[in-house]
C-alpha cells in the first residue's frame, strides 16, 4: 500500500503529454505516406499515367538511398545552400537597418509605405529577365532573385518590432546619456531580435520556394537544376527523390529558425 501511494496519479498523464507531439507527428507522416502510396498505386494502374509510376514511394526511396550513398545529394544541395545563404545575408544586411529606420522615423515610413508595398507584391521571379541582364554570372542572378524574395519579410517584421518598443525604454536610455550606437545595440536590437528572427524564418521559406525555379536558369548545379535534368532525362524516381531532399532540407532550416526563436524567447524571459 505504501508503494502504491507513492506513485503520483499525474505521472502517467505527464509522461503521455511529453510524447504526444511526437505521436501526432508520426500519425501525420503516416497519413502522408499512405496518401503517397495510394497515389502511386493509382498512377501505376492507369494506362495513361503508367510512365510516371516511379513517383511512388518505393522507387523514390530506393533511388534516394543511392543518391545519398553516392554523394549526389551533397553535390546538389551545397550549391543551393550557398546561393540561399548569400541571398539571405544580403536581405538581412539591407532589410534589418532599413526596417529599423522605417520603424523609428514616421515620415520615412509614410514615404516608403506605398512603394515598398507595391514592390513586395511583385513576384520575385518577375525580376528574372532583369537579373539575367544585370549580372555577369548565373549565380549572381539567382542570388539577386533570392535576396529580392527574402528582403520584404525581414524588413516589415523588423519595422513592426521597432514600433512595438515601449517608448519608456528609449526615454530612460536617453536620460542615462546613451548615444545612438548604444541605443541601437543595447535597446533596439535586443528588443526586436525575436521579430528579426521571425522575419528571417518567413523569408527563408519564401527564398527556398523561389530557389528551385530560379535554378532553372543556366546553372549546371543545385537542386533546381537536378529537378530540371531529371525531368528531361525521364528519371522520375530521381525527380521525386530530389523533391524529398528539397522538403527535408527546407524543413530542417525552418526547425533551426524555430529553435533559435524559442531559445531567444527563453533568454529574454529570464
Amino acid at each position: 500500500m505504501t508503494v502504491a501511494s507513492d506513485i503520483s496519479p499525474t505521472r502517467f498523464p505527464l509522461s503521455f503529454s511529453r510524447y504526444r507531439g511526437l505521436m501526432n507527428a508520426g500519425i501525420g507522416m503516416g497519413a502522408l505516406m499512405l496518401l503517397w502510396w495510394l497515389g502511386g498505386r493509382a498512377v501505376a494502374a492507369s494506362p495513361d499515367l503508367f510512365a510516371f509510376s516511379n513517383f511512388a514511394p518505393a522507387p523514390t526511396m530506393s533511388r534516394l538511398w543511392v543518391m545519398i550513398t553516392s554523394g549526389e545529394v551533397l553535390d546538389m544541395a551545397i550549391p543551393s545552400l550557398y546561393r540561399v545563404g548569400l541571398g539571405m545575408l544580403i536581405a538581412v544586411l539591407i532589410g534589418v537597418p532599413l526596417g529599423i529606420l522605417i520603424g523609428r522615423i514616421a515620415q520615412l515610413r509614410e514615404i516608403t509605405n506605398i512603394p515598398f508595398q507595391f514592390l513586395r507584391m511583385i513576384s520575385p521571379l518577375s525580376w528574372m529577365p532583369i537579373a539575367v541582364m544585370a549580372f555577369d554570372t548565373w549565380d549572381g542572378a539567382i542570388i539577386f532573385l533570392i535576396a529580392v524574395a527574402a528582403i520584404w519579410p525581414i524588413l516589415f517584421a523588423t519595422a513592426a518590432g521597432v514600433r512595438r518598443i515601449d517608448p519608456a525604454w528609449i526615454k530612460v536610455a536617453r536620460n542615462l546619456g546613451a548615444s545612438r550606437w548604444h541605443m541601437l545595440t543595447t535597446v533596439i536590437l535586443p528588443a526586436v531580435a525575436t521579430d528579426i528572427l521571425t522575419g528571417i524564418r518567413l523569408a527563408l521559406g519564401v527564398a527556398w520556394v523561389v530557389l528551385v525555379p530560379a535554378e532553372y536558369l543556366g546553372v549546371t548545379s543545385g537542386l533546381g537544376y537536378a529537378i530540371n535534368d531529371a525531368r528531361d532525362t525521364l528519371e522520375y524516381d530521381r525527380l521525386s527523390a530530389t523533391v524529398v531532399v528539397i522538403g527535408v532540407i527546407g524543413f530542417a532550416l525552418d526547425m533551426i529558425c524555430q529553435k533559435a526563436i524559442a531559445r531567444l524567447n527563453w533568454m529574454r524571459s529570464n
